[in-house]
């Protein structure tokens, strides 16, 4: 078998270069000088990275050859509210510039047992909350990537690694992963361990990953779960039931997006699927007010240290949502958690008949400039719900810019999500 050309490995999915390594066929280190070489050329302007050190890279690499594991030495960026022992953890703040952790994340650790290669940190918001930082669009850069995980899916678009980790606390994976043009993965809750993570809203926070493809995020999450999520190529004996879902916040969709949901359910439908419209009942509706109510309560009590030692260093916009969320009663915040509680218990029977969602990803296209990462109006509710969900590329808007569309299932339904997600993907072409 012949050896890939080194200008076709940093656009490789990580299943194929997988593949390769068990081969024989490709060297982990040669993967990784693909794609240093393409971190030198791109990320002086594109600024992915929070941390990133090409000697410290390369040697993990050579040491990953012939390791074995899942992810054989496949190159990964690892957005920076995970702690790494031996690279910086800052979380996007100046509070934390510098500091070192003692102990890998869980995440992180259950990535190097499987054999993955940590490239470098990626660059979050701060406390992947507010304040977006200097990382750009790769498709253009005069647009945010989105965030919280703004450095993954920028770099998975921009191809400076095929896998990243990313975390979702309302709309922080999915929503740059639909404006950098890739695929997106939010786990049902609790599926990759948060242990070693910067954790702000407890209820919510979620680790998933971006990728290129949506079997690379099967390959990644089932690595570091030790899950058995399927490989979503294989080919379904039957088409999905799929209800099309614009959600209790449709009303903030721009056109390119009212336009795409209706594409998409046609093409479905020719696809050979039985597509209907499913709307929530209207009880979900009360998410829009329980979502912000919980996420900046319990947000202010994770970061009380720095609260009281460091206020002047948490940016305005996150101190004002902080006294949001110190401010909330606590018959405000029990009202918010029987919300979450009644949703959360109802949504198998609100998808009755069913086996996805299909939803918008995003509002539109990704906004223009980079001082406000994007609208989190059509993930947060999934969040809340603790449900797996899945954004895959479905064409452009009228900039130009990706859009994306979102596969949503059951808690615990991962695997057919993955599957279903894929099947979509194929049937948009």
């Amino acid at each position: 078998m012949s050896h890939p050309a080194p200008g076709d490995l940093c656009s490789m999915t990580a299943t194929k270069a997988v593949g390769l390594i068990s081969e024989g066929n490709l060297r982990p280190e040669a993967l990784m000088d693909a794609y240093l070489n393409r971190v030198a050329a791109m990320e002086p302007d594109l600024r992915a990275f929070a941390y990133f050190d090409p000697v410290q890279a390369r040697a993990a690499a050579v040491s990953a050859a012939g390791s074995g594991g899942l992810l054989r030495g496949i190159p990964i960026g690892v957005k920076d509210v995970l702690d790494t022992a031996d690279m910086p953890s800052q979380y996007g703040s100046p509070i934390w510039a510098g500091w070192r952790p003692k102990a890998d994340a869980a995440a992180v650790a259950w990535l190097r047992a499987a054999g993955g290669v940590i490239v470098g940190k990626t660059v979050t918001t701060e406390f992947a909350t507010r304040h977006p930082g200097p990382t750009k669009n790769p498709v253009n850069p005069a647009h945010t990537p989105g965030g919280s995980s703004s450095g993954s899916a920028a770099g998975v678009s921009a191809g400076l690694f095929p896998l990243a980790y990313g975390t979702q606390t309302a709309g922080s994976l999915i929503r740059p992963a639909a404006y950098c043009g890739v695929v997106g993965y939010k786990p049902t809750f609790g599926l990759i361990s948060r242990m070693g993570m910067k954790i702000m809203a407890d209820s919510l926070d979620t680790v998933g990953v971006l990728a290129r493809s949506v079997a690379d995020c099967a390959l990644f999450a089932g690595a570091v779960s030790g899950r058995d999520l399927g490989d979503p190529d294989t080919k379904a004996d039957r088409a999905p039931r799929i209800g099309i879902c614009r959600s209790p916040t449709w009303a903030v969709a721009a056109p390119e997006t009212q336009a795409l949901l209706e594409r998409v359910s046609t093409a479905l439908g020719r696809a050979g699927a039985p597509v209907s419209a499913r709307e929530l009942p209207d009880g979900y509706a009360d998410l829009i007010e329980a979502h912000p109510i919980i996420m900046n309560a319990e947000s202010a009590r994770s970061l009380g240290w720095e609260l009281a030692h460091h206020p002047d260093l948490i940016t305005e916009g996150l101190r004002e949502r902080m006294a949001f969320g110190l401010g909330q009663t606590e018959a405000a915040l029990d009202r918010a958690y029987a919300v979450f509680a009644r949703t959360q218990a109802e949504f198998p029977a609100a998808m009755d008949g069913l086996d996805v969602l299909v939803t918008p990803a995003a509002p539109g296209e990704a906004p223009k400039g980079l001082g406000w990462t994007g609208d989190p109006a059509f993930n947060f509710i999934w969040t809340s719900l603790h449900v797996p969900c899945v954004t895959v590329p479905a064409g452009t808007g009228p900039n130009g810019l990706p859009l994306g569309i979102q596969i949503v299932g059951r808690h615990g339904e991962d695997r057919a999500v993955l599957a279903w997600a894929r099947w979509v993907q194929a049937a948009l072409g």
